[in-house]
C-alpha cells in the first residue's frame, strides 16, 4: 500500500482502522515486543487500579466500565483488585473481545465480568449507571475524543470517576529516525503521530467540561529492543510506516533489510504515558 506523508492517520482513517483490530495476532504481537523492550515504566493496568483505590469510590456493589478493553489486561486487573459487583468490558472488535474473554476468565467469584461489542461514541448503556469508567490507550482511536468523554461522563454517577489514560504525540519517535534511516520508509519522520487526537498534550482538555480533572500524572516509559529481530517484532505490526509490502507482514525478512542498512544494535525509545483523573460533578438542586 502506497501512503503519502499526508495520508490519513491509520488510528483515525475509517477505511483502514477496523482491519488493524480485524483479529488479534497483530495487536498481542505488537504488545508482546513492547513488554520485551521495557526498561522503565510501570505496568499501565496496575497504575490504573492504584490510582482507581486511591480516588474512586468503588463499592463491591458497583458497576465499572473498561471502554476500548483490547485483550482484557485492564479489566483483568480492575476484577482482581477492585472486585465490583459487575465489570463491563467494552470494544468495536469482536476478535479482541474473544481474546479478553478467554484471557480474563473467573478472575474471582464476587465479580461478574460481561463484554459488549459497541461504539464507544454511543454506548447502549444506561444514564448514570457506573461508579468507574476507564478509557486506555483507545481515545488516540477516535476522531472526536471529546464525545466519548461526554458518553463516559453520561454513564457515571453523580460523583463517579473516569480514568483516561494515553500517550505522548512524540512517542517512539527514535523509531521514525532508525526505518527513515533504514531506508524502509524514507518519509517516516514526516509522518504523523498515531496519536494526534488525544495525546499527553490535549488529556486534560479534552476531559474538561463534561467532567472535573482532579489528578493528572506523567510518566515515562523507555523500551529497549535487544536488535533488528526484536524490533521487527514491533515493526511489523504498527500501521503508521509505508514499508514494503513484503517486509511488511514478514518480521524475519524486516530485519533482514534493517541489517542490510543498519549495524545490528540494541535500539532504545521512549513514550510518555499521562494518566487523567476525572469526576462527574455532583448534580446541584
Amino acid at each position: 500500500m502506497n501512503r503519502t506523508p499526508d495520508a490519513p492517520n491509520p488510528f483515525l482513517d475509517p477505511a483502514v482502522r477496523p482491519g488493524l483490530y480485524a483479529e488479534a495476532g497483530r495487536l498481542t504481537s505488537r504488545t508482546s515486543a513492547l513488554h520485551r523492550a521495557k526498561s522503565e515504566g510501570r505496568p499501565v493496568a496496575d497504575a490504573i487500579v492504584d490510582l482507581a483505590l486511591r480516588h474512586a469510590a468503588v463499592t463491591r456493589a458497583a458497576i465499572v466500565l473498561d471502554l476500548g478493553c483490547g485483550r482484557g489486561t485492564t479489566t483483568r486487573a480492575l476484577a482482581e483488585r477492585l472486585r465490583p459487583a459487575q465489570l463491563l468490558g467494552v470494544d468495536a472488535s469482536a476478535a479482541l473481545l474473544s481474546r479478553a474473554r478467554t484471557r480474563t476468565g473467573a478472575a474471582n467469584e464476587t465479580t461478574r465480568i460481561s463484554w459488549l461489542c459497541a461504539d464507544f461514541h454511543h454506548l447502549p448503556l444506561p444514564t448514570a449507571s457506573s461508579a468507574l469508567a476507564v478509557a486506555a490507550f483507545c481515545l488516540y482511536h477516535s476522531p472526536t475524543p471529546r464525545a466519548v468523554v461526554e458518553e463516559m461522563a453520561r454513564c457515571l454517577v453523580p460523583g463517579g470517576t473516569a480514568l483516561l489514560v494515553t500517550k505522548s504525540a512524540d512517542s517512539y519517535r527514535e523509531l521514525d529516525r532508525l526505518v527513515a534511516a533504514a531506508g524502509l520508509d524514507p518519509d517516516a519522520e514526516r509522518r504523523p503521530s498515531l496519536y494526534t487526537a488525544a495525546h499527553s498534550g490535549n488529556l486534560t482538555q479534552l476531559a474538561e467540561g463534561p467532567l472535573r480533572v482532579v489528578h493528572t500524572e506523567h510518566e515515562i516509559h523507555r523500551f529497549t529492543f535487544s536488535g533488528h529481530a526484536h524490533l521487527a517484532e514491533y515493526l511489523a505490526t504498527t500501521p503508521k510506516y509505508n514499508v514494503p509490502d513484503h517486509l511488511a507482514t514478514d518480521p524475519v525478512a524486516l530485519a533482514d533489510s534493517l541489517s542490510m542498512a543498519l549495524p545490528d544494535r540494541p535500539v532504545t525509545t521512549v513514550s510518555t504515558v499521562t494518566y487523567v483523573v476525572a469526576t462527574r460533578p455532583e448534580e446541584t438542586t
